[in-house]
């Protein structure tokens, strides 16, 4: 047993995983297995278990609710984290709200609205959690995270916490930059006041909207490219021919081409050589380079 193992077994005892798959941890439903897995309960837990890995010099990556990224067949190596417990909770204070980076995106735009308070709409059947939110600084339908947060907590590589506030952190189109290594824990938001029954109402539209335009009950990570700069990633792919392009189990959606889905038994391998088959033919077709939006996670 390394020396790595015996210290975090020693503070979190059987909760340690070893060897555990991370497919089912994952929206696409696809990824191999993390050195050791652990979920934590709460900020002083999450600091603990980052501070023995800073000791060990062993990588450690958070994982959310596994939406936005891609796991690599051959799994992650050191430490993945899942986040339990307080991460999970969701308090508001008038205008302001502080959600867990555990807390489902979804969860909290329906808090907000049922509150009659505005700035989340766009939320609205977005997948992941909050913390994956404000990590790709999502967005839809012409909102995003950028403006309605107000600061962020969480922990730097060695377990030190500490909350940094809006203007330590830079926010660009569907990415935020956060100190090298930080895992965020909570997120607070500045919401203003609304029309409850105005905002129960645009919040249906768009899922509506949503459900109309995105496959629904098949795996896939969301949006796999970035829509490049007054264009949309979905039409170049469509034009291209790419709708229903299948390598192995994974396919481009035949309802929205910006969509890779799971047909079954799907391989990383199969996502990211549909990923770079598709980069190439636009590029080749329309000169666009395309950007992913889902990021690759493990060994490559």
């Amino acid at each position: 047993m390394s020396a790595f193992e015996t210290e975090l077994t020693a503070r979190f005892g059987a909760r340690v995983g070893r060897g555990q798959p991370l497919a089912s941890l994952t929206s696409f439903r696809i990824g191999g297995p993390a050195d050791f897995c652990l979920e934590v309960a709460d900020e002083q837990e999450l600091s603990a278990a980052l501070a023995a890995a800073s000791r060990n010099r062993i990588p450690a990556f958070c994982l959310g609710t596994g939406t936005n990224i891609l796991i690599s067949d051959h799994g992650v190596r050191g430490l993945v984290l899942r986040l339990g417990g307080t991460f999970k909770e969701i308090h508001f204070d008038g205008l302001g709200a502080k959600a867990g980076a555990a807390v489902q995106f979804g969860e909290l735009v329906a808090m907000a609205v049922a509150r009659g308070l505005a700035g989340l709409e766009f939320g609205e059947g977005i997948p992941g959690s909050v913390g994956g939110a404000l990590i790709m600084n999502a967005g839809a339908f012409g909102g995003e995270m950028a403006p309605v947060v107000s600061a962020v907590r969480g922990a730097d590589p060695d377990g030190t916490l500490r909350t940094l506030s809006k203007n330590e952190i830079e926010f660009f189109y569907r990415r935020s930059v956060l100190p090298p290594g930080f895992i965020v824990a909570a997120v607070q938001f500045n919401l203003v006041p609304g029309d409850r029954e105005a905002l129960i109402a645009k919040v249906a539209e768009l899922k509506g909207k949503r459900a109309a335009r995105q496959p629904q009950g098949i795996p896939n990570a969301g949006s796999i490219f970035k829509n490049p700069a007054g264009k949309f990633a979905g039409r170049l792919l469509e034009t291209c021919g790419l709708k229903g392009e299948r390598i192995g189990a994974a396919a481009f959606s035949e309802q929205h081409a910006n969509f890779i889905v799971n047909l079954g038994g799907a391989r990383a391998a199969d996502v990211r050589a549909l990923m770079d088959l598709a980069r190439r033919r636009v590029e080749q077709q329309t000169g666009v380079k395309l950007e992913p939006e889902v990021k690759l996670i493990g060994e490559w």
